[in-house]
């Protein structure tokens, strides 16, 4: 186990724990909403998170829920609409004020916990469709395989009415992520 010098090192160190662990951010880092430099973006925040605890003398969850929210919407251009937002505030908060406690014992042990928790924590990478696989073979036969995957996407579109997936690509590129209901 690592030793902290400070209370403000332990914090910070809690903090990166916390948003390695939520889903919404390591979704989008891994792809890429924040550009080139998602990962750098996400490390970043750490050390702007914990900076603004000691900047502001008392916080409220909900401001704390409102900054994180902007940075998520200036950074990653995402909106978070989980709900899982007021729970990455209140862990934070309440992890700060175990530290100016003097509470490291317990900062410590949630540290230990979510740092194991990243670790389980297996990266998602796309399945490969066999269609697009077909559409890889060769130049020439590329304009026939786009035709039989439109023509399969819209077959498959007259069947269903409500999406099966949580997400729906748009015309724009952008990929609307449905709740489930």
């Amino acid at each position: 186990m690592e030793t902290y010098k400070t209370a403000r090192e332990l914090f910070t160190e809690a903090v990166r724990a916390i948003l390695e662990t939520w889903p919404v951010l390591q979704i989008a880092v891994d792809n890429g909403f924040g550009g080139v430099y998602s990962q750098q973006k996400a490390d970043w925040m750490v050390d702007v998170l914990q900076q603004y605890f000691y900047d502001n003398a008392i916080l409220q969850q909900d401001e704390v829920e409102d900054y994180i929210a902007d940075l998520m919407d200036n950074e990653f251009d995402t909106v978070v609409d989980d709900g899982s937002l007021s729970q990455v505030a209140q862990t934070i908060s309440q992890i700060f004020t175990q530290c100016q406690q003097g509470k490291f014992a317990d900062v410590k042990e949630k540290i230990s916990m979510l740092n194991q928790k990243s670790a389980e924590r297996a990266k998602v990478t796309p399945q490969p469709n066999v269609a697009d696989e077909e559409c890889e073979d060769d130049e020439k036969e590329s304009m026939e395989c786009e035709t039989a995957v439109l023509t399969n996407a819209s077959s498959t579109a007259t069947k269903k009415k409500e999406p099966t997936s949580q997400s729906q690509e748009e015309n724009d590129g952008w990929t609307t992520v449905v709740r489930k209901k």
